[in-house]
């Protein structure tokens, strides 16, 4: 790793806890006299002892909200006609892309009918034998070949709703959709089925998609890996002894493993950037308000963001331009220019300014450096230029977002004090991190928070946006005691995190796209973060890559074509 006095971001040597032990400890932080002993080591080793002795003189920033100039003004729905023609083929693609499906609809060759019988069989078959995939947490067949039969009578009648029509889509269960309740994962919420779609769920069956069902997640989403103790751990295509990452576990292995090509995802700390990465697909964060939040599980209030995960860089760019846009049922979403897609299958990089923190970006193992840095090199030869930057504060910056995202979710879930002991012991342990910060802590967070952002407005005077691998790892593999009672091992979690907390501290929008492979062809992913509301250049960005990729098919995949 090259030597910078300013980078202070460092890996960590923890305790990995599974099974018998990790129960004991998330028991032992319940129990007040246990709790006095054991968490001041745990918040020193966490950074937040140092935090504590900070004095920001900063005024707190609750959201990182980007005010536009020229606000657009809130939408009922997608705009059908835009989405039929955002269109980039990029090289040679082996997953089924929406355009596929709706070529195959079009010339008769496929109808969704049978593509709805072909998913549900692939997703009962992906939870066969020994090593599940477990890609959902729930499928209501009716209401699938319901939606299809629908949807097929519009492709009889020539008049498909948008390119999406009949196309399978997963929606995390952190997400409302009718007719299925929300669980977010757990054992206990969701006893009621939603009433109403979300608006990201709305939008996307007002452009005919064919919503599959609940993808799995981790637990209340709480943890980027895949593991949930109470549907069954996800597991990934690509080597299915190993995790997807998570916590959109779910969305990602569903598009990875063939069963649609689109996903909607949720990030509140790298949940949809991490699995895409893993799962060797796209995933793209946008900003802070760029899609709706209504309807979306409150957990996270300040640092979550929905957005697409996708087999390819163009079907993420339809996934986006269906679901962004203001909502008036949102106000976080009213603050922000109109989507525009407007150059993002650019064939070249000309003039687009790539910022590299060698000592940040050079901080994985090596074999994720190796295939980053060879990718950055092809990206400099189609016209970028490659500029050394230095992105200040980095550890204080992961230590605000944990501050921030963990005391939300333990507010969030103080609603519940009855169901505390139903979550999975790996929850309970972090939920009684959460639960210990106090309110300095959160306000000196927020405080923080509008210091990263005035930092990160000086880097994107310089730079168009920063370019990191996606995890400092690629994905890591699950034993049988973890899959069955959950894990925690913070060790591995700061090295999968080590490149996505700072998109949601700041909002601002990030896109994971592959990079390569590793010696045992698990998928390394490169992210691209950008200024507030220029999805569009990042798109621009993996499109560019996704021509100079090799793409490798996993070796659990399914073709409903």
């Amino acid at each position: 790793m090259s030597g910078n006095s300013s980078y202070d971001l460092k890996s960590v040597k923890l305790p990995r806890l599974t099974g018998g032990g990790l129960s004991l400890m998330a028991g032992a932080l319940e129990v007040g006299f246990l709790r006095g002993i054991l968490m001041p080591s745990m918040l020193k080793s966490g950074g937040i002892t140092d935090f504590r002795a900070l004095s920001p003189e900063e005024s707190p920033t609750v959201f990182p909200i980007d005010y536009a100039d020229k606000k657009a003004p809130p939408e009922e729905g997608p705009d059908l006609k835009a989405l039929n023609k955002i269109e980039g083929s990029a090289g040679t693609v082996l997953f089924m892309t929406a355009r596929d499906y709706a070529k195959a609809y079009r010339e008769g060759k496929a109808n969704p009918e049978d593509v709805a019988k072909n998913a549900l069989e692939a997703i009962r078959k992906a939870d066969e034998g020994s090593l599940k995939l477990r890609p959902f947490i729930a499928v209501n067949e009716g209401d699938v070949m319901q939606q299809a039969r629908a949807s097929a009578e519009r492709w009889k009648d020539k008049k498909p709703l948008s390119v999406l029509d009949g196309v399978p889509v997963a929606v995390k269960d952190e997400v409302d959709m009718v007719p299925y309740p929300t669980t977010v994962g757990t054992k206990f919420l969701g006893n009621a089925p939603a009433k109403r779609d979300a608006t990201a769920v709305a939008r996307l069956r007002a452009a005919g998609a064919l919503l599959l069902g609940k993808a799995n997640m981790h637990e209340i989403g709480i943890s980027t890996d895949g593991l949930n103790v109470n549907f069954g751990s996800t597991r990934n295509p690509y080597n299915p002894k190993h995790d997807t990452g998570g916590s959109s576990s779910g969305s990602a292995t569903s598009v990875a493993a063939g069963l649609c090509p689109l996903a909607l995802g949720a990030d509140g700390g790298g949940s949809i950037r991490v699995p895409a990465s893993h799962c060797g697909v796209v995933g793209l964060k946008p900003t802070f308000g760029r899609v709706s939040e209504y309807g979306a599980a409150p957990l996270c209030w300040s640092v979550a963001h929905l957005g697409p995960i996708a087999a390819t860089v163009e079907d993420t760019a339809i996934g986006y331009a269906c679901m962004a846009g203001p909502d008036a049922a949102e106000p976080n979403s009213l603050h922000q220019p109109a989507v525009t897609l407007e150059q993002w299958n650019k064939g070249d990089l000309k003039g687009v300014r790539l910022g590299v923190y060698r000592p940040w970006f050079e901080h994985a193992s090596p074999e994720v450096v190796r295939a980053c840095d060879n990718l950055l090199e092809k990206l400099a030869g189609s016209g970028a230029q490659v500029k050394q930057i230095v992105v200040p504060g980095l550890d204080t910056m992961r230590v605000a977002h944990v501050i921030t995202i963990l005391s939300e979710m333990a507010g969030s879930m103080n609603n519940y004090p009855d169901h505390r002991k139903d979550f999975g012991a790996e929850v309970r342990l972090s939920l009684s991190l959460g639960r210990n910060f106090t309110a300095d802590d959160y306000l000196k967070a927020q405080r923080i928070r509008t210091r990263v952002i005035a930092a990160f407005r000086e880097i994107y005077g310089e730079v168009d946006a920063i370019i990191t691998p996606s995890s400092a790892i690629t994905a890591p593999e699950v034993t049988p005691e973890a899959a069955e009672g959950g894990w925690s091992d913070l060790s591995s979690t700061t090295e999968v995190m080590r490149y996505a907390f700072p998109g949601n501290l700041a909002g601002l929008p990030a896109i994971s796209f592959p990079a390569g492979y590793d010696s045992i062809g698990l998928p390394i992913g490169m992210q691209a973060m950008g200024r507030w509301w220029e999805e569009d250049l990042l798109l621009r960005i993996a499109f560019n890559a996704e021509k100079l990729v090799e793409r490798r098919k996993p070796v659990m995949f399914f073709d409903l074509l």
